[in-house]
């Protein structure tokens, strides 16, 4: 009994201390804003004493302790819905399961918090009292758990790359306005003169054309509010590092700057982002929204590029799609084009074809084909038409590390486009060597007719390469013309036999063994062949091939699918 007594004592001293604690962290008493204060009212005097305790200019011994506080205030009164809970319950988390009473008060039961953000607190809520001991109508108890980081109202780690690959970005508290206690004496919060100044020469060379968007503030020097802007625009990037940059530009000192970029001088700072959202080229749009973090951060999102193409897979044929770029292809199950694609298509853009598709999930119709597992992935096509799955199962840590990992696939698969053959340069300046990875795009079923030039000599070949060369740019040939749709009529190729017997054994018994050289023509829709075996001259291929085109050459059934090793 005593110890049940002993018990409540403590716990009604816990509550008194925490209701004084609410009581002095009133958010509305803090910034000395009536309850009925507008947006606008509560803005402007957070901005007013943020100013006057910012730990930058005011050394006060309590400064830094009264800036958290103020922070904390707006944090609530900012965001429309922890407003509607405090204004309730007179806690920003609200308190589900209250059925009536007085803000702050519900069923004669109190609901109290304590702890800013970052700090363990005690939560007490009616639906945890419980009876104690063993007596009907005894003495209530509490039941209390310590907040803390992700225990709610911060942003959760846990769930980052879901948060990165999805088509928003979720609004925690930590996010939603000003959090934190500034900048303490480990540095908590980033120094102002983290964010670099921008010069001429900087912007030049490191921004315009670079395909990163960029976050500018710009300022005067004689601007009394730049740390209240340098600080929200610092929770804003701090999030986004990878997707976007942050600098600002003094047109007090750089005045030919600012005066080539349209940026006059005003009274007050101005927001830049550095966008290419809009167009091919980038553009320089203004922020002109409520200075909060929740509300920069949206625009900042909005403004990210847009360069990915949202394609429906089902309907998608990456071999129709035009070009001579690689093409790459992100598949998720989010329903809008993810932070960190979109970023990717702006600094790849014009070095890569970029598309991305929702799926349901792995098991999806479309991921078998492809031959993917798991999702998030990534899909290529080099410009030869072969296809390579990038990466599947994508797991990352932030949005940093995620764009580095990534840009690290695109820049491996750029090389290995450079090394691929072409069908287009090859029929150009030569005709390819007929390998796997080429083989659809030059023989596959939606090519009419594709003539072989087999060889077993380098001697033979070299032969073969200049009469097939000068075959495939006569006119009969109906070579592709780049406006049109439609796929050449012939397409050619050569065809090493030393290493490609296989293929020849596929079409005939004899595997046409006894031939030094020879041609062939093969439909592939059709799985039919036809032999020349005669001197290979230009004339006689040009009329082996105006014979084929004509209907006049009698082809064979291949004994079953080439296929090349």
């Amino acid at each position: 009994m005593k110890s049940r007594f002993a018990l409540a004592l403590i716990v009604a001293g816990i509550v008194f201390l925490l209701c004084v604690e609410s009581k002095k962290n009133d958010p509305y008493k803090v910034l000395g804003v009536d309850r009925n204060a507008s947006n606008r009212e509560i803005q402007k005097a957070f901005h007013k004493l943020s100013l006057q305790y910012h730990p930058d200019k005011n050394k006060n011994k309590g400064a830094q302790e009264k800036f958290a506080e103020i922070n904390n205030a707006y944090d609530i009164l900012s965001d429309e819905e922890k407003r509607k809970n405090y204004d309730l319950y007179g806690d920003e988390k609200g308190s589900p399961g209250f059925d009536a009473g007085d803000p702050g008060q519900q069923g004669g039961y109190s609901y109290f918090t304590s702890g800013g953000p970052g700090q363990s607190g005690f939560n007490f809520r009616p639906g945890e009292w419980q009876n104690m001991g063993g007596q009907e109508g005894g003495s209530k108890s509490f039941s209390f758990s310590f907040g803390g980081p992700g225990s709610g109202g911060g942003f959760d780690m846990s769930d980052m790359f879901s948060n990165f690959f999805g088509g928003g970005m979720g609004g925690g508290s930590q996010f939603g306005g000003f959090s934190g206690s500034g900048r303490s004496k480990q540095g908590n919060r980033q120094s102002s003169k983290s964010i670099p100044s921008v010069n001429s020469q900087f912007y030049r060379k490191e921004i315009v054309d670079k395909g990163m968007t960029w976050l500018l503030l710009v300022y005067s020097s004689n601007m009394q509010e730049i740390q209240i802007y340098e600080s929200v625009i610092e929770q804003v990037v701090t999030p986004l590092q990878g997707a976007m940059k942050v600098g600002s530009i003094n047109c007090g000192s750089e005045t030919s700057l600012c005066k080539d970029l349209g940026l006059y001088n005003s009274r007050e700072p101005k927001i830049i982002v550095y966008s290419y959202a809009s167009g091919e080229k980038a553009s320089l749009v203004e922020y002109g929204g409520d200075l909060d973090v929740r509300s920069l951060k949206s625009f900042c999102q909005d403004y990210l590029p847009r360069f990915s193409k949202r394609i429906n897979l089902d309907r998608f044929d990456a071999a129709s799609e035009g070009g001579r770029l690689p093409k790459v292809l992100l598949l998720s199950t989010k329903k809008n084009t993810p932070i960190i694609w979109r970023t990717l298509s702006g600094i790849y853009h014009k070095r890569f074809l970029f598309y991305d598709a929702e799926v349901r999930d792995a098991s999806d119709r479309s991921m078998r084909e492809l031959g993917i597992d798991s999702l998030p992935a990534i899909v290529g096509w080099l410009s030869n038409g072969e296809k390579e799955i990038l990466k599947s199962g994508i797991s990352v840590k932030d949005l940093k590390s995620a764009v580095q990992e990534l840009s690290g696939l695109l820049e491996n698969f750029e090389k290995k486009n450079k090394k691929a053959s072409v069908q287009r340069d090859a029929t150009e300046s030569g005709v390819p060597l007929l390998t796997t990875s080429n083989f659809d795009n030059i023989c596959g079923d939606k090519v009419p007719v594709c003539l072989i030039g087999v060889f077993k000599s380098s001697t033979t070949r070299d032969k073969l390469q200049k009469i097939l060369q000068s075959v495939s740019q006569k006119s009969f040939s109906r070579r592709q013309r780049p406006t049109s749709g439609t796929r050449d009529s012939v397409s050619y190729a050569l065809l090493d036999a030393s290493k490609q017997q296989s293929f020849l054994n596929a079409l005939d018994k004899s595997g046409f063994k006894s031939s030094d050289k020879l041609l062939l023509a093969y439909k592939p829709k059709r799985g039919t062949y036809a032999a020349f075996q005669g001197e290979i001259t230009e004339e006689a291929v040009e009329s082996f091939v105006s014979s084929v085109l004509n209907g006049d050459v009698q082809f064979s059934k291949a004994r079953q699918k080439p296929t090349l090793k």
